[in-house]
């Protein structure tokens, strides 16, 4: 498979094709269920460089993560939907993680580590990481009033996509969005 995907970015750069030209109407034709709830924004918007806190206690930013598709998604313990949520973002991380997408988690407000540990053992995750963003600094540069908001992130680290409120990210439909942009069909 990995070899199918090389092949095809390689003929995408091979015929000068770019993010700024790709097709991303034919990405958005592939939304279905609750990824019609997805919309995807006419130009790709900056995210945040805010360092946010990783659960050894270091920091990071979302520039960490360049190089990668980014499901990007912002929580909180006190978020029933999240609850719904997160293993369905598990589920991604697991059938389509590595080289080429991550799901990245990141509770917005006050959300004590022993809490979200106990969140992600309730729920069975733990393949997600448990960073914070403790003062909500993140999620009010993205504009992200409510929980929880996904968003997804190019390997530039530009935000092309957004989703307010719980879905079902281990859909067909998900994953096939997912993939055509993994795969290059929508540039980077």
């Amino acid at each position: 498979m990995k070899i199918i995907r090389f092949c095809i970015l390689y003929m995408a750069l091979a015929l000068g094709a770019n993010g700024a030209t790709a097709d991303m109407s034919r990405i958005a034709d592939l939304r279905d269920g609750d990824m019609k709830k997805l919309n995807f924004h006419a130009e790709p918007q900056p995210v945040s460089q805010t360092p946010f806190t990783r659960d050894d206690g270091t920091t990071g930013t979302l520039a960490d993560y360049q190089g990668k598709h980014i499901v990007l998604n912002f929580w909180a313990t006190w978020c029933a939907p999240c609850r719904k949520e997160m293993p369905m973002l598990s589920e991604l991380q697991t059938e389509l993680g590595g080289d080429a997408f991550e799901v990245v988690t990141l509770a917005t407000g006050r959300n004590a580590p022993p809490a979200m540990k106990k969140f992600f053992d309730e729920i069975g995750v733990d393949n997600l990481p448990l960073h914070r963003d403790p003062q909500s600094a993140i999620a009010r540069e993205m504009g992200v009033f409510g929980l929880p908001i996904t968003v997804i992130l190019t390997p530039e680290g530009q935000e092309i996509a957004r989703l307010q409120g719980d879905a079902h990210w281990n859909s067909d439909s998900a994953k096939a969005i997912l993939r055509a942009l993994i795969d290059g069909a929508a540039g980077g």
